[in-house]
């Protein structure tokens, strides 16, 4: 997934736009953009979308209250009667934490939204708490405020850890978080491209103008694209394994890690192709 797109619960004439704005994932809040005296609403409305749509082009994901909150119970009996439904559970800071949400809705899937330090210190493990963990992603308001940081390279050494626990986790390459400036092209094009360096591909956003942008910039380049293709050519063309070392006929030394990443590459590229 390249893109997500969050919509408050609580504005189900939203619903529709969001999933037409072309995102790959829909994120149905019921944490932060819902006033407490519209949750249950919200809840219903959220849960009876996600029901009648599961089949739907665009996968949807539903942002629960964190555990402990007076909500919480009542999101996942909501949610309990959803086949296979996705949960973005927010606050997570431990395995444990996972483990009692699946416990009660054992059909989910979970993405575990780390917002705190201890969050961070336990990503490995919070990505491996179990096989139903599907990703792993920062809520990074809450974790700057703790860290006591200002811009995004304070947060370096946290998304740089996340990314490194959600591939040794075997999850794939973790989605940014939100950038919340939503009429600041240049900041989400700027900061989005920091995190493509630290191996984020995609990124959540808050508003449907915010996916063109992100789209844009966790494009590979046209050379690297290039490089990509011809190199994965001249590996088919030797006839040779990708199982070790080998040395093309052009006489370039290649293992199966710049060959692996050059299947990413070139498969980033024909998804975003498909989108147009």
């Amino acid at each position: 997934m390249l893109t997500a797109l969050y919509v408050p619960a609580s504005r189900p004439d939203r619903f529709a736009k969001a999933v037409a704005a072309g995102p790959d994932l829909v994120v149905f809040d019921l944490e932060d953009a819902v006033p407490v005296d519209a949750k249950a609403d919200a809840r219903g409305w959220a849960v009876a979308w996600i029901a009648a749509n599961a089949r739907g082009q665009v996968a949807t994901e539903i942002r629960v209250n964190a555990l402990g909150s007076p909500w919480i119970e009542d999101d996942l009996a909501a949610i309990s009667a959803v086949p296979t439904v996705r949960i973005r559970l927010p606050k997570v800071e431990s395995a444990a934490d996972v483990r009692v949400v699946l416990e009660k809705v054992p059909s989910a899937r979970i993405t575990a939204l780390i917002e705190s330090p201890l969050g961070v210190e336990r990503a490995f493990e919070i990505a491996t708490a179990d096989p139903r963990v599907v990703a792993v992603a920062l809520g990074e308001a809450d974790l700057s405020s703790a860290l006591g940081v200002d811009d995004s390279a304070g947060l370096a050494w946290s998304r740089g850890r996340l990314v490194s626990a959600s591939r040794a986790a075997g999850l794939g390459a973790p989605m940014m978080s939100v950038y919340p400036r939503v009429d600041d092209f240049d900041g989400l094009r700027r900061t989005s491209l920091e995190g493509r360096m630290l191996g984020f591909v995609g990124r959540t956003a808050i508003h449907p103008r915010q996916l063109s942008t992100i789209v844009e910039a966790f494009t590979p380049s046209a050379v690297q694209a290039a490089e990509a293709e011809a190199l994965l050519e001249a590996v088919e063309k030797a006839g040779v394994s990708d199982g070790g070392v080998i040395v093309l006929p052009d006489g370039r030394m290649v293992d199966p890690a710049m060959i692996g990443r050059a299947r990413e590459v070139t498969a980033l590229v024909r998804e975003i192709e498909l989108r147009s």
